[in-house]
């Protein structure tokens, strides 16, 4: 990067870091420090829910998923609106009503201690190990623009982010992830505006947008029905694995999550809540619309212009510098000399597109070459293989982080790269302090025999933020390999967010089941979840409803049992 993309990028960051020690100032109670005095408003409540869903992830990721799956991935967004109204209905009257601090402290009231202690631990596994994901994918952007070892590169990102974390409270996020949505969404706009803008002279956005759709990057919506076709079931991307299991995956989020719950439970009344809630679910769907798009447009600009074959350039040059070089470069030639037939075909298609002739034709000269261009990526990528078995080999993170570095102007490949880390900060800042108000409310407070005093808790808690932290970039220390992280991320929370939807829905509305029943039928539940995963039967986004069915037959069934046994015993004893 240049000296201006260095200083751009140096003083974004400082500045939000600035801001949020500076926000911090007067938090001195757990009250101040996670609920941030119940003072944030609707809108206040509504950005630091997308902050917090929106990581780098979503930034770095989802134009490159876009790139070589398709917007498809959107579907995945499709249950969110409907679960918004039932959580609005149900979930945040009785999190306001309690005044609690957790999601989980409700299980303790309703059900016992055990439950409530199963159900938070469930949660800090499975957010700790995603926050140590977010970490690592910023990460990415530092090591492979700098040269740097990805181990001090997670250090780093880390470091600097506990240093505003561990001091402020939820009022610092929330302000902190305003500064940083702002900036977030300046640079994509501009990122996608750029990508339209640096097209060949006579090709249009509406150009663009038909050559996406004739290579089949416009899928938003897959409505294929076959449920006895295997192949159906294990589709991640489809209406119906989004409408449902995105239902059920996005009510275990932002109803049982203590990453989501504790943004609005920062809300001034329940009212500003909903209405945070609700606005939430207008807005994601068209913003990951919007983000997916510049996805696809990302492929039509490579449709005219040279395209890598593989876009982690740190891999390339290793394999370029081992005995396996000479068949990397003559794989890279050939894919180059495809690329150049493709931009050919692409030209024919918008030439006839312009003069309203026959498309057919270019449609499968085009189709035809990308298919044998990813044959010979697919060789590539072996080449990458055995030049180093350890390798990452999987590129999507890369897509958009290539065009940046690239493409676009001095300053501005600065201001991306802020917007980027200010995402990872603004959901992992939230990921941290809910790891932390979990472990002192749920875990260290609600297990001591005497009461302390309000400061005893209060520094705990940011000792506990520390800890979180530190443990969050161990984490990311093994989070390569993983490939497409907003993927990795999403299958992580499917593997427990079932479970303990299922808990949180007995809880709600089967009133006549009790602790025990509910708690091993949780144990049995996770158990199961884990083992279909492991047996790849189904796309994870069902998960989430397998999950959450279980559960609640489980404990059907366990409070049966168990009351036939005190009936069983009582008339023994009569």
């Amino acid at each position: 990067m240049s000296t201006l993309d260095w200083l751009v990028l140096s003083l974004t960051l400082l500045s939000v870091i600035a801001y949020g020690i500076y926000k911090s100032t007067h938090e001195q109670n757990l009250s101040s420090y996670f609920k941030s005095n119940n003072s944030m408003s609707w809108f206040l409540i509504l950005l630091s829910i997308m902050g917090t869903q929106a990581s780098a992830i979503t930034f770095l990721s989802a134009p490159g998923q876009a790139y070589t799956d398709g917007m498809r991935f959107v579907q995945y967004y499709f249950g969110l609106p409907l679960a918004m109204v039932v959580l609005c209905v149900t979930f945040v009257p009785m999190f306001h009503k309690l005044k609690v601090f957790t999601a989980y402290e409700f299980m303790e009231q309703r059900f016992d201690k055990k439950t409530r202690i199963l159900t938070s631990l469930l949660f800090l596994i499975q957010r700790g190990l995603s926050t140590g994901i977010s970490i690592y994918a910023p990460s990415i952007i530092l090591s492979s623009l700098l040269g740097w070892n990805i181990y001090f590169t997670n250090l780093v990102m880390g470091g600097l982010l506990i240093i505003y974390t561990v001091s402020g409270g939820a009022k610092a996020v929330a302000y902190t992830q305003m500064q940083q949505l702002f900036v977030v969404f300046v640079g994509m706009f501009m990122a996608g505006y750029l990508i339209v803008y640096l097209l060949p002279d006579g090709v249009s956005f509406s150009d663009a947008m038909q050559v996406a759709g004739k290579t089949g990057k416009l899928n938003v919506i897959e409505t294929k029905i076959d449920i006895t076709d295997s192949h159906w079931w294990k589709d991640k991307y489809n209406i119906w694995s989004g409408i449902i299991g995105g239902f059920f995956l996005a009510l275990s989020y932002f109803g049982t999550d203590q990453s989501q719950v504790g943004r609005y439970l920062t809300a001034k009344n329940i009212n500003e809540s909903r209405l945070g809630l609700l606005m939430n679910g207008l807005v994601k769907v068209p913003m990951q619309f919007l983000i997916l798009l510049v996805g696809a447009l990302l492929f039509s600009f490579y449709s005219f212009y040279k395209a890598p074959v593989f876009f982690n350039q740190k891999q390339t040059e290793k394999v370029l510098s081992s005995p396996y070089a000479s068949e990397f470069i003559s794989l890279s030639s050939q894919y180059d000399s495809l690329n150049t037939l493709k931009q050919h075909h692409t030209q024919q298609l918008i030439q006839a597109l312009h003069t309203n002739r026959e498309t057919s034709p270019h449609k499968l000269s085009l189709h035809n070459t990308e298919g044998q261009a990813q044959q010979i990526r697919k060789q590539a990528i072996n080449v990458i293989k055995k030049a180093s078995p350890a390798a990452d080999t999987n590129d999507t993170n890369y897509i958009f982080l290539y065009f940046v570095v690239h493409h676009l102007p001095k300053g501005l490949i600065g201001l991306l790269i802020a917007m980027i880390f200010l995402a990872a900060w603004g959901s992992i800042a939230a990921a941290l302090n809910s790891l932390a108000s979990t472990t002192i409310i749920d875990l260290y407070k609600g297990n001591h025999t005497t009461e302390k005093s309000e400061i005893h808790y209060y520094n705990r808690a940011k000792w506990f933020t520390l800890l979180w932290g530190l443990f969050c970039i161990g984490v990311a220390m093994f989070a390569t390999k993983l490939g497409s992280l907003i993927e990795a991320v999403n299958i992580l929370g499917s593997l427990f967010y079932g479970t303990i939807l299922g808990v949180f829905v007995v809880a709600f509305y089967f009133k006549k089941i009790k602790g025990n029943a509910v708690f091993y039928a949780a144990i049995v539940t996770e158990l199961w979840v884990i083992q279909i995963f492991v047996a790849d039967k189904v796309s994870f986004l069902w998960l989430n409803v397998i999950g959450c069915i279980l559960v609640l037959a489980y404990s059907l069934l366990f409070q049966f049992l168990s009351n036939k046994l005190s009936r069983s015993i009582k008339e023994r004893l009569n």
